[in-house]
């Protein structure tokens, strides 16, 4: 008996011209699409050689899906180019040639992720010096008291002036009844009270 060795971290690349259009014309024109994704999953489970041609273990890369996608539901590409790098019993999926909108599309979501970065390196650098100029001038572990004070009568302030506002703005939406409304009230009143 033959001892079967397999080396876990090898990875195996390939390009395939992957034919779609003899899949997709198999199935009704509103599911095309859906039958091209399962067809390269298909495909490569097959040459890559997927044990139990297991769909789940195959990857396929979101430009990759988009690029399917692209024209809608009904017309899928008849063919794509990909490359699959198999590590492990995982397979990954990627375009070989990117389209150009694809390729723009992919430049601008990195240049955005590169901004995000940037901005959060500023944010932590700027909670940095925030703590800093917060720390204890007198290094003796109390706080000033002054500032203590301070804080809390700015706080206090600022409480009573909302107060105030919201007063006002109650004042003047309350609604006032016309003579004409209240004359009606006390009718309704004077009725209900002698019994009729």
């Amino acid at each position: 008996m033959a001892k079967k060795t397999e080396n876990k971290t090898e990875k195996l690349e390939r390009e395939y011209t992957i034919p779609l259009r003899a899949e997709w014309q198999k199935v009704p024109r509103y599911r095309r699409t859906n039958k091209a994704v399962k067809a390269v999953k298909e495909f490569l489970a097959k040459h890559m050689k997927i044990r139990d041609r297991d769909l789940n273990k195959i990857k396929v890369d979101r430009y990759v899906n988009e690029l399917l996608w692209m024209r809608g539901v009904k017309n899928p590409p008849s063919k794509v180019k990909v490359k699959a790098i198999k590590e492990g019993d995982i397979v990954r999926v990627e375009l070989v040639d990117m389209p150009a909108n694809i390729k723009f599309k992919k430049l601008r979501e990195e240049k955005v992720e590169l901004s995000a970065k940037e901005i959060a390196k500023k944010r932590k650098t700027e909670k940095v010096e925030v703590n800093e100029e917060n720390v204890d001038e007198n290094k003796d572990g109390v706080e000033d008291k002054k500032a203590e004070k301070e804080d809390k009568s700015a706080i206090v302030e600022a409480g009573l002036e909302m107060q105030k506002e919201a007063a006002k703005k109650e004042k003047h939406t309350t609604k006032q009844k016309s003579p004409k409304q209240e004359k009606n009230m006390k009718v309704s009143y004077n009725k209900s009270s002698h019994g009729q």
